[in-house]
């Protein structure tokens, strides 16, 4: 996650943040050409997975590390990722987040710094499933399995269309303050209200449900 404020804080470390994760923020930005972070923020929360944000124009960035070390890594390159990105800059267009341009930064940060793909596949894609789509472009090994067995997930989960209605001429009425076709009472609104009432033949349709 990356939020965008105004004023920087002066310059802490939280007292909580190990030695691992000192070092590997000094050694991303080292390798990246940027100044570290001047505040970073680190806390304990309960259950095993981590959270993060980025604040750039603060120079904060904070994780909330769960019982996973693993997943608390992961999350802190995640944000690493964020903090070596483009800044956002007043009156200019916003700085895209989650795009390809983050994944091509984030994913060899992962596999550079001790994550394995397959891994950061895992737990990036059950947070951001979009991850999987750039993991592809970027040549991720294993992502082409990945999304492609998420995409089964996602269609054997899905109930198959019936026809409630079969297909018939669209007669508009009013249903109390909604236009309504007569026939099989759905209802019809803006784009598609207009169209109708434009036409100068009847319009045919059919109502769909899932099973």
């Amino acid at each position: 996650m990356q939020l965008a404020n105004r004023a920087p804080l002066a310059p802490h470390r939280s007292a909580r943040l190990p030695a691992w994760a000192s070092e590997l923020i000094d050694a991303v930005c080292a390798d990246a050409g940027v100044e570290p972070p001047a505040v970073v923020r680190w806390r304990r929360r309960g259950g095993a997975h981590a959270s993060g944000v980025t604040r750039p124009t603060l120079g904060v960035l904070s994780v909330s590390a769960g019982t996973d070390e693993l997943d608390a890594r992961l999350t802190l390159l995640h944000e690493l990722a964020h903090w070596i990105g483009p800044r956002p800059h007043r009156g200019r267009r916003r700085v895209a987040h989650h795009d390809r341009a983050f994944y091509l930064r984030a994913f060899p940060l992962y596999r550079a710094h001790g994550i394995p793909d397959a891994e950061a596949l895992a737990r990036e894609g059950s947070r951001y499933p979009s991850s999987l789509r750039h993991a592809v472009v970027v040549g991720v090994p294993g992502a082409s399995a990945a999304l492609a067995a998420r995409r089964a997930r996602l269609r054997e989960g899905r109930k198959p269309w019936r026809v409630v209605v079969a297909e018939h001429r669209v007669r508009l009425g009013r249903e109390g303050r909604w236009t309504v076709c007569v026939t099989c009472g759905a209802r019809v609104v803006g784009v598609q209200l207009a169209r109708l009432r434009r036409r100068r033949t009847a319009a045919r349709h059919v109502l769909y449900a899932r099973a």
